[in-house]
């Protein structure tokens, strides 16, 4: 039986009395900036700095704004996309210069992209992924004035290979590249222009994620031959790559996490369809009515205006 002299667990519960309440707003910037830290931009500038004038200062520091992440919008509307785009600009004005990693998948355009590259020369994680009103040459513009870049998605962005090579070569520090294409159907389109690209100029990438791809046993084995610190590399649904004359072995052997093109893509964050064409140089020349082939469509609904 417990000690008589033992605390009881109710007198060791701090009491509060009717009327009583923890003032949020007394709490120390730094215990306030690590609590705010944890909410979105859009949550920080439409709800959180309105709180008070003590949040709104904590909002307001520089150091907030080390990590823009404009994800979860959810459908937006003309007008709402227009709306994050001018709170996207804002955050970045509000870093001064300090912004390392951002996220503004779905809502980016050059001119979004080159606003934060003029701004941010410190940037390190980047995120375009859906931004399909980006153009490679924008694209191409703005990258080549983060030369500190370490990680780079740019899924179904228009992004030519010989921008890509550009890319590589601005941004010499490049660790992980995600560039997941349309999944087309099986040898209707060949190309190894990216995987050339990657292994010419991108030799020290670790994690590569190439969803959807066009490459063959030809490019896979370049950017085996030339990047030689990989360890992650994702071919789910580059229905061109053949593992064959020992490149199953190689993979086995270099790569610590391999996703072969088969692999379930379950995990995977957008919505995945299979192109069915004519065979043409065109791979948007003529999408197939067989009623195993959808027109892709990333965005998944009907109600986004752009």
């Amino acid at each position: 039986m417990a000690s008589s002299s033992s605390p009881s667990y109710s007198s060791m519960t701090p009491v509060v009395k009717d009327g009583e309440g923890r003032n949020w707003a007394e709490l120390p910037s730094k215990l306030t900036a690590s609590i705010l830290g944890r909410l979105d931009c859009i949550d920080i500038m439409e709800n959180a700095q309105k709180v008070c004038t003590s949040w709104r200062r904590v909002c307001k520091d520089p150091a907030m704004w080390l990590k823009i992440d404009m994800r979860n919008l959810g459908k937006l509307s003309y007008k709402d996309r227009h709306k994050h785009v001018a709170m996207c600009r804002h955050a970045v004005d509000r870093s001064q210069g300090g912004l390392v990693e951002t996220d503004i998948c779905y809502i980016g355009t050059d001119s979004l992209i080159n606003y934060i590259a003029d701004s941010s020369s410190n940037l390190r994680s980047l995120n375009l992924a859906m931004c399909i009103t980006i153009t490679s040459e924008g694209l191409t513009e703005a990258l080549v004035k983060l030369p500190l870049l370490e990680e780079l998605e740019v899924s179904y962005c228009s992004l030519s290979a010989e921008s890509l090579k550009v890319v590589g070569q601005s941004c010499p520090n490049l660790k992980t590249l995600k560039l997941n294409r349309e999944v087309l159907q099986r040898f209707v389109y060949v190309s190894d222009d990216d995987a050339l690209a990657i292994a010419e100029t991108m030799p020290g990438l670790t994690h590569l994620q190439l969803f959807g791809n066009k490459l063959t046993y030809t490019g896979l084995t370049a950017i085996l031959d030339n990047c030689p610190n990989l360890q992650h590399l994702d071919l789910r649904q580059c229905l061109n790559v053949t593992f064959i004359w020992g490149l199953e072995e190689r993979c086995t052997e270099r790569i610590k996490v391999l996703r072969r093109p088969d692999d379930s893509t379950d995990d995977y964050p957008y919505n995945v369809t299979v192109i069915r064409m004519e065979t043409s140089k065109d791979p948007y020349h003529h999408f197939s009515s067989d009623s195993d082939c959808f027109d892709y469509d990333p965005y998944d609904n009907d109600d986004v205006y752009y």
